[in-house]
C-alpha cells in the first residue's frame, strides 16, 4: 500500500472511528484500526463486535493493500501532525508515515486477523434527514439505562410506518417518545420494529448531528445499517452497522395518557428554572412538589429538607381542570424539560398517583411521560 493524503481529511476519519476501537485485553486486535485500499479510496474501519464504523476518503492511490495497527496510538500521532500532506506506506508489515519533517513506523499487524464488518444491502431502505433525525435521537437517548434484567429497555424503540418513524424509550420511571417524518418520496412496503443499543443511538449523534443531507437506513433481522455518501461521488462515505437488542419491547403505549385532570401551560425557561431552585432543597429522594389550583393562574413549586431547609415559589401560567398537589423526582423533570425545545410547554397530570405528560405546545411529535413520587 502507497498513499498520499491530507493530514485534516486522515485526522476526520480518525476522529470519527477512533472512538469505536475496543479496549479488549481479550481480543486485542480490536484496539486496531485496519487502513485499507479500495481503487481510488482510503478505508479506515473499526469495531467493538457490536458496532462496526467505515469511512471512506477519495485520496491518491499509488499501490493498493491493507494493515492493522493501534487506532489510539495513530490517532494521537496524526492529531500532532501539521496540515500537510502525508504518505502512507506498507513496509515488512509496518506502516511508514512521512510528513513534513516528521518520518515515523508503526508497528502492524496482519489484516486478516481484523474482523469482517458487514455490509446490508439487500432488502427494503428509509431515507431520513440527518439533522432532524438527529435531534429526534436526541430527545430520546439519555432516556435508556443498562439492564441485564431486562436488556430491551437497554436501548431504544423503533417502529418504522410508511413515511414515519416512531423512536422511544423508557428506564421504568420515565418515557419519551418522538415521531419523525420521512421524505416524501419513501413508502416502506411494511412496518419494522428494532432495538437499537443506545450507545449506537449516541454515535449516530456525535458522528451524523451535523451533517447536512441523508442517513439510508438498511434493515435485517439481526443488525441495522446507518450509510452517508459523499458529496463528490454516489459512493459512502460513512457506515455505521450495528447489531439489535434481542427481544419484545414493551407496551409503553400503555403508560402515555390518554387524559389529563389538569393542564399546566408555563414559560418553559421560567420553570426549568424554578425546578433547579427547588431542587436544592430537595432532600434525599429529590422530591419537588407541584400545587395548581385553576381559581389562581400561579403555580407553586415546593421543596423541603430536614437537614438544608424549604424552599417555595410560584409561575405563572394557564391552568386547566381540576386543582391537584402531585411530587415528581426532579431530575426527572428537568431533564425533561432540557429536551424540549419550545418556549411554552404543556405540562399534563393524572391525578397524584398517575403519570405527568410533559408536551411542547403546539407540537404533537414529542412527548416525555415521567411518574410520580407517591405519597407514603
Amino acid at each position: 500500500m502507497k498513499v498520499l493524503i491530507l493530514q485534516e481529511k486522515l485526522k476526520e476519519g480518525l476522529n470519527i472511528i477512533e472512538r469505536i476501537s475496543s479496549k479488549s485485553l481479550t481480543l486485542p486486535i480490536l484496539n486496531n484500526v485496519l487502513i485499507s485500499t479500495e481503487k481510488n479510496f482510503l478505508n479506515l474501519s473499526a469495531t467493538d463486535l457490536e458496532i462496526g464504523i467505515n469511512w471512506w476518503v477519495l485520496t491518491k492511490i499509488e499501490k493498493q493493500g491493507k494493515i492493522t495497527i493501534p487506532s489510539h496510538l495513530f490517532f494521537n500521532f496524526i492529531n500532532l501532525l501539521p496540515n500537510k500532506k502525508i504518505n502512507l506506506e506498507i513496509k515488512d508489515n509496518n506502516l511508514l508515515i512521512e510528513s513534513e519533517n516528521y518520518k515515523t513506523q508503526i508497528k502492524g499487524f496482519s489484516a486478516e486477523e481484523f474482523p469482517l464488518i458487514p455490509r446490508i444491502t439487500e432488502g427494503e431502505s428509509a431515507s431520513i434527514e440527518c439533522f432532524s433525525f438527529c435531534q429526534g435521537l436526541n430527545q430520546i437517548a439519555d432516556i435508556a439505562v443498562p439492564s441485564t434484567a431486562r436488556p430491551e429497555i437497554s436501548g431504544l424503540f423503533f417502529l418504522f410506518q410508511k413515511n414515519q418513524i416512531t423512536i422511544a424509550a423508557t428506564d421504568s420511571f420515565r418515557l419519551g417518545e418522538k415521531k419523525i417524518f420521512l421524505k416524501n418520496d419513501t413508502s416502506l412496503k411494511q412496518d419494522y420494529s428494532l432495538i437499537l443499543p443506545q450507545k449506537t443511538a449516541k454515535e449516530l449523534i456525535n458522528i451524523f448531528g451535523e451533517k447536512k443531507g441523508e442517513i439510508k437506513m438498511y434493515f435485517s433481522p439481526n443488525q441495522v445499517m446507518f450509510e452517508y455518501l459523499m458529496e463528490e461521488t454516489p459512493h459512502p462515505k460513512i457506515q455505521i452497522v450495528s447489531r439489535l437488542i434481542e427481544g419484545e419491547y414493551p407496551n409503553y403505549q400503555e403508560i402515555i395518557p390518554k387524559k389529563y385532570k389538569t393542564q399546566l401551560i408555563l414559560d418553559k425557561n421560567e420553570f426549568l428554572n424554578q425546578i433547579k431552585t427547588a431542587s436544592l432543597f430537595s432532600g434525599k429522594i429529590n422530591e419537588v412538589k407541584i400545587k395548581a389550583d385553576p381559581k389562581d393562574r400561579k403555580v407553586e413549586v415546593f421543596s423541603q429538607s430536614p437537614d438544608i431547609g424549604e424552599h417555595r415559589s410560584s409561575i405563572l401560567g394557564k391552568i386547566k381542570g381540576e386543582p391537584i398537589e402531585v411530587s415528581f423526582n426532579h431530575r426527572f423533570l428537568l431533564d425533561g424539560l432540557l429536551s424540549i425545545k419550545s418556549s411554552e410547554v404543556a405540562f399534563e397530570m393524572s391525578g397524584e398517583s398517575g403519570p405527568g405528560a410533559l408536551k411542547p405546545v403546539a407540537d404533537d411529535s414529542y412527548i416525555y411521560v415521567v411518574m410520580p413520587i407517591k405519597s407514603s
